[in-house]
């Protein structure tokens, strides 16, 4: 009989992260030390226990301001180059510890810009230390690979630089482009050019859609920014009736088979959903639609990709299964090439559940 889902037991496994972001994610400790560093002023705690509590209680508090002052906090002790490469490395080693063999994690570089940081010192320094913290994980027998997806933020105008910036360093390290922050009021196709540049150059893209705002929202990336991926992408479950009938969106994302990179515990954070029992992951799941399961802000919701799949296992039944279908989906979402994606499943993937379900 295999060991229950609990999250030791998933950490043996091989996962496969597609959302998480480099500012939430990290460690109280090394706040606190950046902060000593640069002379950031204002943290809220001064140990690292209560600091993280901190963290966790204000993204759970329900208000929207408080929520994002967390992000205030940890983007401000990342304005120089070596904050960016220390951060960048321990989400790698961290990551890696928790049994994530590959994770594309995202960033907005023109937050790191305010204290005069080029923004291509902050790409530079975000993939140069993700590829430390790899090679370090993989001395030490936890092999991960972590690519880098670079973030417009919506209400900004800097769409077509990221763009640039995903196109000029895709072959050291960045993966693709995001659009982050509100969805209401900025839709993804507000700056057409920057769209453009992706498709003349061929990047990828995943875009977030379907968190606060509705369908509508998740259309829009599909058609204005031809979303790859769709971050969050769960209130597509408002097409989704009681009996299993789908909307004409949710039809399509179906049908497509376009992957929804859920966060669960996120979710229920900002509101999206009163509870975990309440969310759509697992009828999503249930009826084929392409669910990956993600950690979003692995300090603010006070979670690792181990513990969500655990909590989500928990509340719904689900067994190894399960994850590894999600994670399988993972693996084909991921924005390599196919040979990479071909020996992460054959050689990492599937290896690692059957001998966890054997």
């Amino acid at each position: 009989m295999s060991a229950p889902l609990d999250a030791d037991a998933v950490r043996r496994a091989p996962k496969v992260l597609l959302h998480d972001h480099l500012d939430g994610g990290l460690r109280p400790q090394t706040i606190l030390e950046l902060a000593d560093e640069t002379g950031y002023r204002g943290l809220p705690e001064s140990e690292p226990e209560p600091l993280a509590r901190w963290f966790r209680q204000a993204a759970d508090s329900g208000s929207l301001v408080r929520y994002l002052e967390t992000f205030a906090h940890t983007v401000g002790v990342m304005q120089t180059a070596d904050a960016i490469h220390r951060v960048a490395r321990e989400c790698a080693l961290d990551l890696a510890a928790d049994g994530v063999v590959h994770a594309e994690v995202r960033f907005a570089p023109e937050l790191s810009t305010a204290g005069g940081l080029p923004i291509e010192a902050v790409v530079e320094a975000m993939v140069a230390g993700f590829a430390t913290g790899g090679a370090e994980a993989t001395a030490a027998g936890t092999p991960i690979r972590v690519g880098a997806l670079l973030c417009a933020m919506r209400q900004e105008d800097r769409w077509a630089e990221v763009a640039g910036l995903v196109v000029r360093y895709r072959d050291a390290g960045v993966v693709g482009f995001d659009l982050a922050g509100p969805e209401i009021g900025f839709p993804p196709d507000r700056i057409p050019a920057a769209i453009e540049l992706l498709d003349r150059a061929g990047a990828h893209r995943t875009i977030h859609a379907g968190e606060a705002a509705g369908v509508d929202s998740i259309r829009a990336a599909l058609d204005g920014a031809r979303a790859e991926r769709l971050g969050h992408g769960i209130r597509i479950a408002d097409e989704v009736a009681p009996d299993g009938t789908l909307g004409p969106v949710a039809q399509r994302v179906l049908d497509e088979q376009v992957p929804l990179e859920v966060a669960p515990s996120s979710n229920v954070q900002t509101g999206a959903y009163p509870s975990l029992a309440e969310h759509p992951v697992d009828r999503l799941h249930r009826l084929g639609f392409a669910v990956t399961v993600n950690t979003d802000n692995r300090l603010m919701s006070g979670v690792s990709t181990s513990s969500e799949l655990a909590a989500v296992a928990a509340a719904f039944g689900w067994g190894w299964d399960d994850v590894r279908t999600v994670t399988e989906r993972a693996v084909a979402a991921a924005f390599l090439d196919d040979a990479e994606r071909a020996r992460l499943l054959t050689d990492v993937v599937r290896p690692g559940y059957a001998d966890l379900q054997g």
